[in-house]
């Protein structure tokens, strides 16, 4: 182990978005991963058994004969990164925190607890203040669902500049969405599935407690309405969304671009390893944004944004794209974590 690292634990690290942390962690200048825990039918395996290794890059040696541990909190890494299915992560993540762990999470579980920060860094850093009123020896913070990171991140500047009075958002979400194995080829070959279980709720209340103001105890919501629909397609990384929004205030299409380009927060002043340098990267060309050539821009972190014009219902309309393992799921949550180290919150570890 690395002495000026950060031990870390994953929890879930047999599935597919605990595979993309360990990719995404692999070499980290600030982290370093201790411990790798799953269910109990992997505990005390060797990973390279337990785990049927789906990412694009090699399993490195040093985890492939990395003991599964139990997801009990009885590990010796006091961070946390939680990748666990919500039907077992509430209970788990609760017992960690209990524990004095920081645990931060990717499961949806405790994403509304009022005293829970529902984290984008770039969009509300002063909501980790939240912790300071958990009951827990450690704390619990919560990174948003896949399809709500790419939709917040561009409404964000929006809602600073013009205000938002109302939002309608068609998702095409791709089968890695759905994790591994996922859905079966003859339900999504040639095919389009116009639900996905409990996604159109967070995608229409998540931006509000996200883009909500911050008091002593709570988070009051954003006073604006969402409505959602959501699909999946064959497409095997990156969400695209086609959305529609009604302003508080008069804007023009060069405005919006500009106030899109310009933003930049905390991440991106302190440079964090994660951080995208342009956490939003609008394009012109009228076919553009695409899953093929946009779900990697900055490494996977950033938002594209293109076909921006006025809409005869709303104000304006546009499609936005991000990568949903990436930015909606790993590397958002392991931003979260260096926004922590950041501000302290780690010094004590």
């Amino acid at each position: 182990m690395n002495k000026n690292k950060i031990p870390v634990a994953i929890l879930g690290a047999t599935g597919s978005v605990g595979q993309k942390f360990i990719e995404l962690l692999s070499d980290h200048p600030w982290f370093e991963i201790a411990e790798l825990a799953a269910s109990d039918k992997s505990a005390g395996k060797k990973y390279s058994e337990a785990a049927n290794w789906i990412m694009s890059s090699s399993l490195k040696e040093k985890y492939k004969n990395m003991t599964v541990q139990k997801c009990e909190p009885i590990l010796n890494s006091k961070v946390v990164f939680s990748a666990l299915d919500s039907s077992v992560a509430g209970e788990i993540e609760t017992e960690f925190a209990n524990k004095g762990y920081y645990v931060i999470s990717n499961a949806r579980n405790h994403r509304f607890d009022k005293d829970v920060p529902l984290m984008v860094p770039e969009i509300n850093p002063n909501h980790l203040n939240l912790i300071r009123q958990q009951n827990y020896k450690g704390a619990i913070i919560t990174n948003p669902n896949c399809s709500t990171i790419g939709l917040v991140l561009a409404l964000k500047p929006l809602y600073d500049n013009f205000g938002l009075d109302a939002v309608n958002v068609v998702t095409l979400q791709a089968i890695s969405g759905a994790g591994y194995p996922g859905l079966a080829s003859l339900d999504i070959y040639d095919n389009v599935i116009p639900y996905i279980s409990g996604e159109e709720d967070k995608l229409e209340s998540e931006p509000l407690k996200i883009l909500g103001s911050l008091n002593e105890n709570s988070i009051d919501n954003a006073a604006i309405k969402i409505s959602a629909q959501c699909n999946r397609v064959a497409v095997i990384d990156g969400h695209t969304e086609c959305v529609q929004v009604k302003l508080k205030t008069k804007a023009s299409i060069q405005e919006i671009i500009e106030a899109w380009q310009n933003y930049k927060s905390i991440p991106q002043q302190l440079n964090l390893p994660t951080a995208p340098e342009h956490p939003i990267v609008y394009f012109y060309e009228e076919k553009y944004p695409q899953p093929k050539l946009h779900r990697n821009i900055e490494k996977g972190m950033a938002v594209a944004i293109g076909r921006l014009r006025e809409d005869p219902l709303f104000d304006f309309k546009f499609v936005i794209h991000s990568h949903n393992t990436v930015r909606g799921a790993a590397g958002g949550t392991i931003l979260i974590a260096e926004l922590m180290k950041s501000q302290g919150y780690m010094d004590n570890l």
